[in-house]
């Protein structure tokens, strides 16, 4: 992508993220479900929704002609939003990407969002809503929990609890610009803020307020960073080189190395924070990578 057209592309980025970004936060809730809905009229998916104890989930299953799903193998996936906003609707952007390429269901949830409900909320849903995909027959070792932002930040912290429980845990992470440090330590949160055309350290510091609240920041529940990750399944991470959130991809790669996890990191030039999200060839490209990082695993 050359750098003419990328700094076109991010200031198109940053005035449709300024559309949705609203300092009233069911506005912005708001703004961010009308975009998902427009998949509603998309005859190539079919959106089924189911209540787990009181919270919203869906499944979404691609149906285009000729196409066979896996019905043993699922994605998992944990949408962001900073733990403040996001949503099934909204996490469509991605899960429908990932049911075209993959082949397979996906299983989203509405957990319990900040202010309202700090943490644990989220992550207690996000074990409620694991239970309830083995309840549906399907094994831990054919699930492949992903999520983007926040919700790659669950994505840990559920991993996390999982090993705590002593249940079994996931085939694989898939990681989409993970945030995992709430104690905003990586020098990208100040390098990279005024290339980022998604995050600021504004919007940063309103979430951490909101989701922790009285609890400490270094805590591997809340900024997984800090983990051990011993037993951890292997974990694939993606992140443009244009967001603040740069270095907690990078810390957490090296984290995972350092507790001898398989890992892969691969960080996309020019593009920023979720990039996966937009119509761009470097999405498609992206999205390619994780099918194939999950068809590896397959064959290891």
């Amino acid at each position: 992508m050359n750098e003419k057209r990328n700094k076109r592309l991010m200031h198109i980025v940053k005035r449709v993220h300024g559309l949705i970004e609203n300092d009233d936060l069911q506005k912005q809730r708001h703004s961010q479900n009308q975009l998902g809905s427009f998949f509603e009229n998309d005859k190539r998916f079919h959106f089924t929704s189911v209540n787990v104890d009181n919270m919203h989930c869906e499944w979404t299953e691609y149906i285009y002609p000729g196409f066979v799903e896996n019905e043993s193998k699922i994605i998992f996936y944990c949408h962001g939003g900073g733990y403040m906003t996001g949503s099934c609707l909204y996490a469509r952007e991605l899960t429908t990407k990932l049911a075209r390429t993959n082949l397979c269901k996906i299983f989203c949830f509405d957990y319990r969002l900040a202010p309202e409900y700090g943490y644990p909320a989220a992550l207690e849903d996000a074990l409620s809503a694991w239970k309830y995909i083995l309840s549906c027959g399907y094994f831990p070792e054919n699930i492949i929990v992903a999520g983007d932002s926040a919700g790659g930040n669950l994505c840990l912290a559920l991993s996390l609890m999982l090993r705590q429980l002593k249940m079994q845990m996931p085939k694989c992470l898939i990681l989409f610009s993970p945030w995992t440090d709430m104690t905003s330590s990586g020098k990208s949160y100040h390098s990279k803020e005024l290339l980022d055309p998604v995050l600021d350290n504004n919007y940063i510091q309103k979430a951490i307020k909101c989701y922790l609240q009285d609890t400490p920041p270094t805590s591997p529940f809340v900024s997984p960073v800090f983990a051990d990750f011993t037993g951890f399944p292997p974990v694939y991470i993606q992140v443009g080189d244009n967001e603040i959130l740069l270095d907690d991809s990078q810390m957490l790669y090296s984290q995972l190395l350092k507790y001898n996890v398989y890992a892969r990191l691969d960080i996309f030039p020019g593009l920023w924070h979720v990039f996966q999200m937009s119509p761009i060839k470097a999405s498609r490209t992206a999205i390619s990578k994780v099918h194939s990082f999950i068809s590896e695993l397959d064959t290891l």
